[in-house]
C-alpha cells in the first residue's frame, strides 16, 4: 500500500501544483478573482482523480481485485494527504515569496465589488468583515492550514465516493 499512496499522492502533487502555477501565472492576467477561484478549486478537484485511480491500482494490482470501503478510505485518505500538504506549502510559497502582493491585490479587488454591490447602510459591516478576514490570511500558518484542510476536504470526498464505487468484496 505504501508504494501507492507515495506514487498517486505526489501525481496528484505534481498535477495540482503545476495546475495552480498555470492559474496563478496566466488566468490571473485575464480574469478577475471569481474566475481565479473558480479555477482554483477545478485544479483541486481534477488533481484528485489520483485518489479514484490510486484506490483502483490498489484494488486491482495489490489487493487481488478486492476492496472493501475502509480499505479504500484508507488508501484514499493516505493519498490526499500528500497533495494537501504540498498545496498549503506551495499556496504560501507563491503568497509570501513568489507574488507577495497578491493577497493585497487580491482583497484590493473584493473590496471594490463589495462598493459596487452592497447598499450603503451594509457596507461598513462587510468591510469589516472583509478585513477581520484579511487579518487572518496574513498568518502564514494559519493560511497553509486553510489550504491544505480546503484539499483534504475535496479529497475525502472524492475519497468516500471512488471508495464506493470502487468497492469488491469476495464472496
Amino acid at each position: 500500500m505504501k508504494k501507492v499512496v507515495i506514487r498517486y499522492g505526489l501525481l496528484a502533487s505534481l498535477l495540482i501544483v503545476v495546475l495552480s502555477a498555470i492559474d496563478m501565472i496566466f488566468i490571473a492576467k485575464v480574469a478577475g478573482a471569481e474566475i481565479q477561484e473558480i479555477a482554483g478549486y477545478l485544479t483541486m478537484l481534477i488533481s484528485m482523480v489520483f485518489v479514484f485511480l490510486g484506490i483502483r491500482h490498489y484494488r486491482d494490482m495489490v489487493n487481488g481485485g478486492f476492496l472493501s470501503f475502509g480499505e479504500g478510505m484508507k488508501v484514499g485518505v493516505l493519498i490526499v494527504l500528500i497533495p494537501s500538504l504540498f498545496f498549503g506549502i506551495f499556496d504560501i510559497l507563491y503568497t509570501e515569496v513568489i507574488n507577495p502582493g497578491w493577497m493585497e491585490q487580491y482583497y484590493l479587488d473584493y473590496e471594490s465589488k463589495l462598493k459596487a454591490t452592497i447598499p450603503a447602510d451594509k457596507l461598513e459591516s462587510a468591510l469589516k468583515d472583509l478585513q477581520a478576514q484579511k487579518e487572518i490570511f496574513s498568518n502564514p500558518f494559519l493560511q497553509f492550514l486553510l489550504m491544505a484542510l480546503t484539499v483534504f476536504i475535496i479529497g475525502l470526498i472524492v475519497t468516500i465516493i471512488s471508495s464506493l464505487t470502487l468497492k469488491k468484496v469476495k464472496k
